[in-house]
């Protein structure tokens, strides 16, 4: 059984990959399967939902808003998969399956990454961030 930090791992890559890909032409190719993952629960809504995103991401990269939209976006369905891992455990193969094969083949040659990262801190007395992708660190209120 997967660890709550491995679910985690798996909703934040799925999200990321489908916020980086409803901006695109690969978006097209995946939809069906990303909203099979909501059958159980208002894919209507679901698919609604995603449109407007998609709309907003758009609108935003072609004012240069994109990249800020894009971080908040990513940690709205980050949370929405997770939601959604907990109440239907079932989806979390789905999602494996979707974030391995589909949500991979649907990107750009630009946007396929492969190989692999090794993450490693020693830590004494202060502070390690470590990150496979885009971080912010906010301290004081201030990023």
């Amino acid at each position: 059984m997967e660890t709550s930090v491995e679910l985690a791992g798996l909703a934040s890559a799925a999200a990321a990959r489908l916020i980086d890909l409803l901006a695109t032409d690969g978006w097209a190719a995946v939809k069906s399967s990303v909203l099979s993952l909501w059958r159980s629960a208002h894919p209507e809504r679901v698919e609604e939902e995603l449109a407007d995103v998609r709309g907003e991401l758009l609108q935003a990269q072609q004012t240069g808003d994109g990249q800020e939209l894009q971080g908040l976006l990513v940690a709205e369905w980050q949370a929405r998969i997770i939601r959604l891992m907990a109440t239907r455990p079932g989806a979390v193969d789905e999602l494996r399956a979707l974030v391995g094969e589909e949500l991979r083949a649907a990107a750009t040659p630009e946007q396929q990454i492969s190989g692999s990262m090794t993450l490693e801190a020693h830590v004494s007395g202060g502070d390690a961030f470590l990150a496979g992708r885009d971080m912010t660190v906010t301290r004081g209120g201030q990023a």
